[in-house]
């Protein structure tokens, strides 16, 4: 009788243990599922991969990476601690560059006033570059143009539903691209995203800044993780424009190509 209870216990703690492990794979499908459901509205980073929101650093993406392309994720990088205007930029090289480029110099012009013009087949995008607030930024984004970078370049990434921003600066038009060197973040502290800024994409992990940026033509919830580097001051009916043509989805709802190709030209640069 022993032998048959001890055996009866035994098959009951067997029972026990696969019905825990069949609650513990249904429970990790529906956090599988829901994360699926919800990235798309918390990360924008399916195709900024990628870099993001869906942008990259030195030539992966984040987020959206596509694997690691740069893009917006819920995933914060840290606040930067250079105290600012820098006087002293450090760009490592990572990655292959999408389209060949120098790094940028080390010591920036941490006096200067910076206005960008991108002009794109959809119409003229002012900016004006806060220079004093990440001069290291800026001091690559101007490298970049300054070098013709961005010149006939598609924005690859438009979104429309929880985050409003249109991405550009990847010269392969897929959010992989980047320059072949990262560099880190900064504005980080207090940063929010009204209609108007112009920030970096990443691919999630810190300091992995490189060519993506974004565009916000509508006020966005973001965490304080993508370096705000910009802000517009003409243009701003060019983006609404395009985010009304909506996006192809193929990122997910409200998350793709923009419908209508969007290309820049050129951006130039004016120093004051």
């Amino acid at each position: 009788m022993a032998g048959k209870k001890e055996r009866e216990r035994q098959l009951a703690r067997e029972r026990h243990l696969r019905q825990a492990a069949r609650r513990a794979e249904r429970a990790r499908k529906t956090r599988i599922r829901a994360l699926a459901a919800g990235g798309v509205c918390v990360l924008l980073a399916i195709g900024v991969g990628t870099y993001f929101l869906v942008g990259t650093g030195g030539g992966k993406s984040a987020a959206a990476s596509s694997s690691a392309s740069p893009t917006a994720s819920a995933t914060s990088t840290g606040a930067a601690t250079v105290a600012e205007p820098a006087h002293h930029c450090a760009y490592t090289k990572s990655g292959t560059a999408a389209r060949k480029v120098s790094l940028p110099p080390s010591a920036p012009d941490y006096t200067a006033s910076y206005q960008a013009t991108i002009t794109t087949n959809r119409g003229t995008i002012d900016i004006n570059l806060l220079n004093s607030k990440a001069t290291c930024t800026v001091n690559s984004f101007v490298h970049l143009a300054e070098q013709d970078y961005f010149n006939n370049t598609k924005c690859h990434r438009l979104t429309t539903e929880s985050i409003y921003v249109l991405q550009c600066g990847d010269p392969t038009g897929t959010g992989t691209g980047g320059p072949g060197y990262e560099f880190g973040s900064e504005n980080l502290k207090g940063a929010t995203y009204p209609a108007g800024t112009v920030a970096m994409a990443n691919t999630g992990q810190p300091n992995s800044n490189g060519s993506q940026f974004f565009l916000v033509y509508k006020n966005t919830p973001l965490p304080a993780s993508y370096t705000p580097f910009g802000t517009i001051t003409q243009g701003l009916p060019v983006i609404d424009a395009i985010a009304k043509a909506g996006s192809d989805n193929s990122n997910g709802p409200g998350d793709g190509h923009p419908k209508e190709n969007v290309v820049i030209d050129t951006v130039t640069i004016k120093q004051t």
